[in-house]
């Protein structure tokens, strides 16, 4: 089959968009991916082309680069600013959203048709379901977060979130398979009538990736993704002073404007996947940290988690609904409540006084939360859609 894969993140780093790519074009169909600030000369996997599509600067202060973290002043023009931000930001994302779909729609214009069009998220659906119908292509819903029940910066919107959730509904129900990343979304899909959504988990590939031997006890802990709110990287600077004996490292592009205090924490650059796996193996524990602030984080299996798993080290995770069943249904560390610092200390001490145990615990858990292992429901699923 041609696949045409719709995605508003951007492109490089978005691990699942490219595994679920590889493992397509593996099963032998092609896949081309429109997204957006894919860099030049970016190689997207054999098999798989890509095109960008670019999105506006966004509300960052002029002269800001991406990915730096601000900090600013707190005088009356400063809080007149945030106040400003505050009130705009969320037809800031819906308009930047939009403008996107426009430019793929243009970019796709009068294009040989495909024979499924896989939409990752909510913001690219509507275009996706409007080429399959143009087309007379599958379509296929990705739904990588519980879109409309996240918690994001901006005054609340409780009445768009209910008219989104109405047309997300209407929307999906065109596709012929949802996928999704956790059982938990999974049930609330379902539950609003949409008839075939497959849990498409966001573990990664062990192949070439066996971890090596672990000492006896942790060095420290690291945290690597997003550095922004909803992360808990406060509890995170707060059991770093409470475990001053370990590393604390907190890794990853920064969101521009978001001020955290990082006393005590080493705070290093975007990694590849691959350094990663050597950062969580150096310091040997690795913290999947959510908010509990909304229901998308209660329902999240976040990617930190299986990445964690792939390197071989126990995790010390928030305790929210999908986390703890799988971190005790295979022992692969412990848990924390989210916004406590003293709660994370302790399940990283709890993880040290047993730490070989953890540690082969997630060595037996890694063919099961593997993408070796859950590939085959993306797979079968498009083995289905040849087959109808």
């Amino acid at each position: 089959m041609k696949v045409l894969m719709l995605v508003q993140s951007p492109v490089a780093g978005d691990s699942r968009v490219l595994r679920e790519a590889a493992t397509l074009t593996a099963e032998g169909h092609s896949v081309h991916i429109v997204g957006r600030d894919v860099p030049d000369g970016f190689d997207p996997g054999d098999g798989v082309t890509v095109e960008s599509v670019s999105r506006s600067r966004g509300m960052r202060p002029p002269g800001t680069p991406r990915g730096v973290a601000v900090t600013s002043s707190s005088g009356p023009k400063t809080l007149v600013r945030r106040a400003g931000r505050w009130l705009l930001l969320p037809e800031h994302r819906e308009r930047t959203e939009r403008r996107w779909r426009d430019d793929a729609a243009r970019l796709l214009a009068g294009r040989p048709a495909h024979d499924a069009v896989h939409a990752h998220d909510y913001n690219t659906l509507e275009l996706g379901a409007e080429l399959a119908r143009r087309w007379n292509a599958r379509l296929v819903y990705d739904s990588h977060e519980l879109w409309f029940d996240r918690g994001l910066p901006g005054r609340p919107t409780p009445l768009a979130r209910r008219r989104g959730r109405r047309i997300e509904t209407r929307l999906a129900a065109q596709a012929q398979v949802v996928l999704t990343v956790s059982e938990g979304i999974a049930t609330r899909l379902r539950n609003r009538g949409l008839r075939d959504v497959r849990v498409l988990r966001n573990t990664f590939p062990l192949a070439e990736h066996e971890p090596p031997d672990l000492p006896d006890q942790p060095a420290g802990f690291a945290y690597a993704g997003r550095i922004g709110p909803g992360r808990d990287l406060e509890a995170v600077v707060g059991a770093a002073a409470r475990l001053s004996s370990l590393r604390t490292v907190v890794a990853g592009p920064a969101d521009p404007g978001y001020r955290l205090d990082t006393t005590g924490v080493e705070v290093l650059p975007p990694m590849s996947l691959t350094d990663v796996d050597r950062l969580y193996q150096d310091v040997g524990v690795a913290v999947v940290t959510l908010t509990d602030t909304c229901e998308n984080h209660r329902l999240a299996l976040p990617n930190k988690l299986f990445h964690a798993v792939r390197a071989g080290v126990p995790v010390v995770a928030a305790n929210l609904p999908e986390l703890h069943a799988v971190v005790l249904r295979y022992g692969l560390g412990r848990l924390y409540q989210p916004g406590d610092a003293s709660s994370l200390a302790t399940a990283v001490e709890a993880v040290a006084a047993d730490y070989t145990g953890h540690v082969e615990a997630v060595r037996k858990a890694r063919s099961e939360l593997s993408w070796e292992h859950d590939s085959r429901v993306l797979a079968g699923a498009y083995a289905d859609l040849e087959a109808a």
